[in-house]
């Protein structure tokens, strides 16, 4: 009996989700492990939130943001738009640090799930859950890299300018000016992202690669693509709403 094939290390999944797609989905699809880069993940967005709380802060951000909405603010005395402005620098970095440290895994676990139901329940694909979450997981990873560099931006810009909502130029609505243009085609186009649809084809490719020949890369799109749609629409038409 041959011996199983020993599979890709950690620190080469890690890189060859970048520069060997393929091939390293395949062999997190045979071995599905995901703390490697769920850890890296939240310790970038630690990083992200110590950052943002030291050089810029949360109560500047607070006021960025009715600056930004002015109808909001409008409708709110000076007095609520302080106690606002108070709540956030008091709380805002707790808030932070539970999005980095529990939001990273739930948001994995939430995703993973959907994207399990769309594989093996709609489409019959033989997925397993552990298998989709290790696909989200890695495939989270362009979001590293758009951490740091968040980070380095943060470094280089007014602390007055930089927006923790939209740091990067890397979407459409970074180019839209954030009070006179429409809310619901901001969000739109803010949330058509580099980085997001790059993790997104990764994942895709992951679900892929998870399912065989039972799931055509294009299926998998669909599964990926197709709830991250309904979720942009549902957002936008929100912020249309308020705005």
């Amino acid at each position: 009996m041959e011996p199983e094939p020993k599979g890709m290390s950690e620190p080469s999944r890690l890189v060859g989700v970048f520069f060997e797609t393929t091939k390293t989905f395949e062999d997190i699809a045979a071995r599905p492990r995901f703390w490697a880069p769920m850890i890296l993940v939240m310790l970038v967005g630690l990083a992200v939130v110590t950052m943002f709380t030291q050089r810029v802060g949360w109560e500047r951000m607070a006021r960025q943001q009715m600056e930004l909405n002015p109808q909001i603010a409008q409708q709110l005395t000076p007095e609520q738009r302080e106690t606002r402005v108070q709540f956030m620098g008091r709380f805002g970095s707790l808030f932070g640090y539970g999005g980095a440290l529990l939001g990273t895994p739930i948001t994995f676990l939430i995703l993973a799930g959907i994207y399990l139901g769309m594989t093996r329940g709609i489409m019959a694909a033989p997925i397993t859950f552990k298998q989709a979450f290790a696909a989200v997981c890695y495939g989270w990873l362009p979001n590293v890299i758009a951490g740091l560099l968040t980070i380095a931006v943060m470094m280089m810009k007014n602390p007055d300018e930089f927006r923790l909502d939209n740091p990067l130029v890397f979407n459409p609505g970074a180019f839209m000016d954030p009070v006179s243009s429409n809310k619901f085609l901001l969000s739109v186009a803010t949330s058509l992202d580099l980085f997001t649809l790059w993790s997104m084809f990764l994942i895709a490719v992951g679900l892929k690669a998870a399912g065989g020949k039972k799931l055509s890369m294009s299926s998998a799109m669909v599964a990926v693509f197709l709830p991250w749609a309904g979720y942009v629409l549902c957002k936008s038409a929100l912020a249309g709403l308020r705005g």
